[in-house]
């Protein structure tokens, strides 16, 4: 391989990554970044890379919308998932969404270059503790998919605005919390309608569901720390 692109907003899992990707490949050109913006905004000037390392909590993203958005606009290029999340269900709909593999940061070091070998000859990996006994991930149903793509569409603003409808926020409360004028909150929020192909607050609340759920949502610190311990942050 010889360019890859790490995207996660924690400097010491992007070194600790790095320290991986080099053991895997070697003199591979190694690019950070440490929001959607900027990864997509790289990829764009660069317009191809050998692999992406992506965190599905990046700023910018929620739930997978991310990955949904990597997939669409550069499908040639492999994806694969660092998540703090080990959950078999979020696994599936990773690979079923277009990811090249998942990795949870709590993977020891040998097992992450292991990881990233296997992807690198066109294999999908996924850990045998998270795949539920089966040898494949289980596809997800075709409304998830549905709902994943139609979420794709938001903006990063619009997502937030989704999340804080479905702590049950009022258009002021959302206003406050965003920094934003509450016009600019209806606004958002009709655009949400429109897009999920919804006719009320409460049922894009509910068709959004668990790809937006809080476990998805909250910050992954002690998973960034974890990943960094365990691929030994600091060089030799």
């Amino acid at each position: 391989m010889e360019r890859i692109l790490i995207a996660d907003d924690h400097p010491m899992v992007r070194g600790a990554l790095a320290f991986a990707l080099e053991a895997a490949f070697g003199r591979a050109e190694i690019i950070e970044a440490s929001s959607l913006d900027e990864l997509m905004g790289q990829l764009g000037r660069l317009g191809i890379a050998d692999l992406v390392l992506l965190d599905l909590l990046i700023p910018g993203a929620h739930g997978f919308s991310g990955l949904l958005k990597l997939r669409s606009s550069f499908p040639e290029t492999p994806v694969l998932v660092i998540s703090a999340h080990e959950d078999p269900k979020l696994v599936d709909l990773a690979i079923a969404f277009g990811a090249a593999g998942f990795i949870p940061k709590s993977t020891p070091r040998s097992e992450i270059v292991a990881a990233l070998t296997k992807v690198a000859a066109g294999a999908v990996y996924v850990p045998a503790k998270l795949r539920g006994g089966a040898a494949e991930p289980t596809p997800p149903a075709a409304s998830e998919v549905g709902i994943a793509q139609k979420l794709a569409t938001l903006t990063a603003q619009q997502l937030r605005v989704l999340q804080l409808l479905g702590k049950g926020k009022l258009n002021k409360e959302i206003a406050y919390e965003l920094n934003i004028a509450e016009p600019t909150v209806k606004v958002h929020v009709s655009a949400i309608l429109q897009k999920l192909g919804v006719y009320s607050r409460t049922q894009a609340v509910v068709l959004a569901g668990r790809l937006l759920s809080d476990e998805l949502i909250e910050p992954e610190t002690l998973g960034a720390e974890m990943l960094a311990e365990k691929l030994g942050h600091q060089r030799a």
